[in-house]
């Protein structure tokens, strides 16, 4: 699965790009006057294949997973809160949900790795393991582990494809995540963990700085090869963020937009690129956040986020709250006048 996944990853489609800004420019605006939305709907326009490309509805997927380093006193939180949070997720008292029903988009909720037990009909169950085991001790998970978890989240995204919907975003949920993002980005980036750790879910200096000590000393224990994705993975990641690496590769493996959302997302999406370069294509990226890595992680690839609202919340806000500006990129598109049906003269053929 995963490999036939990335072999059918094709670059974006730039024929379309011609006819698109042809259409821009013959809109009843001056030339370039709409900005990024003008960009972003010929970024879409690559990504679909489509002269007219088109975003709604869109899907959210949530994954969630408990992390055995959340032992080290790494978050503000316990562990539980992460199957708790599901249960809000699912009852649909989350930001995230909220968010997602302004944008009308199709919610899953999946549980590819929460410690304990996870009730409710509205949860997928796609469980590879319990939790990964805590990195300051042993690797987070097998390689096998890890391409299971990836394969989750390939399959998430084929049934959002499958469900219609033309754009992905997609979140997550995991006390302690934060840390083994960080962890992964340090061996990424290659940048002391000191520029990388942030708050995550509120924590004080003093834990903050026991937190960077705890990824420094999983670092050297685990010696991952940077070089090697799947590896870093098992060593030091998550089973919620694997997933969403996977998530993104099957949405750019059926050619759908997708918008990152924050810190823990864009990790997970720098990842993905390790292992499909292609994908970088696919990726719109939705927000810039607190997190003090996000800004390494965005630099690595060469991304522009379309909002700074100082959050840092995770599940995929960001990028629900970011999708009104690439709906409204298409719809300028498709929906404006241009000078010749409006009966406007050109401005480029006045003095």
């Amino acid at each position: 699965m995963l490999a036939e996944t990335l072999a059918s990853i094709s670059a974006v489609d730039e024929s379309p790009s011609g006819p698109v800004q042809a259409r821009l420019d013959s809109l009843t605006k001056p030339p370039g006057s709409l900005g990024r939305l003008e960009s972003l709907v010929l970024e879409l326009s690559g990504m679909s294949g489509e002269t007219l490309p088109t975003v709604t509805p869109p899907g959210v997927i949530v994954f969630a997973a408990d992390h055995g380093v959340a032992e080290e006193g790494v978050s503000a939180f316990p562990q539980e809160v992460t199957a708790q949070m599901v249960a809000n997720f699912v009852g649909g008292g989350a930001a995230i949900n909220v968010f997602a029903r302004q944008i009308g988009a199709r919610l899953e909720v999946i549980d590819v790795g929460v410690k304990g037990d996870v009730e409710g009909a509205g949860v997928v169950h796609d469980k590879v393991r319990r939790g990964t085991a805590n990195v300051a001790r042993e690797d987070a998970m097998s390689l096998a582990e890890a391409e299971r978890a990836i394969e989750v989240g390939i399959h998430a995204a084929e049934r959002s494809h499958a469900a219609g919907c033309r754009c992905l975003i997609v979140g997550e949920m995991g006390i302690a995540n934060t840390t083994a993002s960080s962890a992964l980005l340090a061996a990424l980036s290659g940048q002391p963990v000191s520029r990388l750790v942030g708050q995550g879910t509120g924590i004080a200096p003093a834990q903050l700085a026991h937190k960077a000590e705890v990824i420094a000393n999983a670092l050297a224990a685990r010696r991952a090869d940077s070089s090697q994705p799947l590896e870093l993975l098992a060593k030091l990641g998550g089973l919620e963020i694997a997933a969403m690496a996977g998530a993104y590769l099957g949405a750019a493996a059926r050619r759908m937009p997708i918008l990152v959302d924050g810190f823990i997302a864009t990790v997970a999406a720098l990842l993905a690129c390790r292992l499909a370069p292609e994908l970088r294509g696919y990726l719109l990226f939705a927000h810039r956040s607190c997190e003090p890595g996000h800004d390494i992680a965005l630099e690595l690839l060469e991304a522009r986020p379309l909002l700074d609202l100082q959050l840092r919340l995770g599940e995929g806000t960001g990028a629900a709250l970011a999708f009104p500006l690439l709906e409204a990129a298409c719809r300028m598109l498709a929906e404006m006048a241009t000078f010749d049906s409006a009966g406007v003269a050109d401005g480029g053929s006045t003095a």
